[in-house]
């Protein structure tokens, strides 16, 4: 039996890539089908910005001419410049119970990198650059992702090992239940002394909220040795993606007069829908998408900055008592808070300090090219 590697250049490798996930997870009770025209868009350079940051390519293994493996890979280039890396990323890895065509796609986009210059292959990272599919779960099988999270057969840990990948970093997510801090009140007295406001984000100035969202990102985000703060197109293009899911009243961005000094973005858990609609929203997928949309019991949290100046000053804590409240306002039963970097230690003891439970791990590998 023989094995075939293609580039992903026609509209039968285009369908035959964007379908393998649902030969991979039949019949398991835990995988969320991806909204297939979300996925298109995801492949397409011209509706995703990540994928116009540097050369990339689609690969599909073939096993006696039906699909078995396939993988995204490229470069960001922007990144490498500024940190002076020569890395190559690789996302959306899926593979069938069979090593030699996951090997085989492997190679193929090790090579691609290799040709384009990269002396390392990294992922799986976001294929959007943001929080979506990004690392390989290796914790928490028992149970489906919460939206946007990555979700694997365990075996897929065997095949990275065997072709040579090796861990580069972790990411945590955490289980959080509603819980209101012991002095509710300290909360309000740190506001009026610092003299900071919590503001829901507001749909009808977006403009704004999001130059605001880029303007702590510059400031709050930790230098990383692989990461570089997005830039405003970049915030721009990501607050676009959300934008479907969002519910303004547990999004907050903290403000000291007229200067944003630190945001959170919490979403509910569209996955408790999409787990229901098999990819498609028609033809009656909506109908599907309407029922349970009002059956969420779910939060995501999915990112909480503060400027360094104003950390302890009260507005983590700020933020974790009103979206605590808005959660149990919706009768929301818990929240995930991820993905959190293993090394971020100021947001692991938040998470802890909020009763947050580690559960779930996702990891990034990388190999020498």
């Amino acid at each position: 039996m023989s094995i075939t590697v293609l580039p992903v250049a026609t509209p039968r490798t285009r369908r035959d890539f964007l379908h393998l996930p649902w030969r991979v997870y039949a019949g398991d009770p835990n995988w969320v089908p991806p909204l297939l025209g979300q996925m298109k868009k995801t492949m397409d350079a011209e509706r995703n910005g990540y994928l116009r940051k540097g050369p990339h390519r689609m690969f599909a293994a073939y096993r006696d001419g039906r699909p078995a493996a396939r993988i995204m890979a490229g470069v960001d280039e922007r990144t490498n410049r500024e940190k002076g890396l020569r890395n190559g990323w690789f996302a959306l890895f899926e593979a069938a119970a069979d090593f030699e065509a996951a090997a085989a796609v492997l190679d193929a986009a090790r090579d691609f990198l290799a040709g384009v210059g990269c002396d390392l292959m990294r992922g799986p990272v976001s294929p959007t650059g943001g929080d979506d599919y990004r690392g390989l779960l290796v914790l928490g099988f028992d149970s489906p992702p919460v939206l946007m999270d990555s979700y694997n057969p365990a075996y897929y840990l065997d095949f990275f090992t065997r072709w040579g990948l090796a861990k580069s970093n972790d990411y945590l997510a955490y289980r959080l239940f509603p819980r209101m801090p012991k002095n509710p009140e300290a909360v309000e007295y740190a506001q009026k002394r610092y003299g900071f406001r919590l503001d829901c984000l507001d749909p009808r100035r977006l403009d704004r909220e999001v130059r605001d969202i880029h303007a702590i990102l510059q400031q709050a985000m930790p230098e990383w040795p692989d990461q570089i703060p997005p830039n405003l197109a970049e915030v721009e293009e990501e607050a676009r993606i959300l934008k479907a899911y969002a519910d303004p009243d547990l999004i907050y961005i903290a403000r000291a007069g007229d200067e944003p000094v630190g945001f959170c973005i919490t979403m509910p858990d569209l996955n408790q829908v999409l787990i229901h609609l098999n990819g498609r929203l028609l033809p009656f997928g909506w109908l599907k998408y309407l029922y349970w949309r009002r059956r969420i019991e779910v939060l995501r949290f999915f990112v909480l900055f503060v400027v360094p100046e104003w950390r302890k000053k009260g507005v983590t804590a700020a933020m974790y008592v009103k979206l605590f409240r808005a959660a149990g306002g919706k009768g929301m039963k818990w929240g995930e808070g991820s993905t959190v970097r293993e090394e971020n230690l100021p947001m692991r003891r938040d998470a802890e300090g909020a009763g947050g439970e580690h559960y779930k791990t996702y990891r990034i590998y990388s190999r020498a090219i």
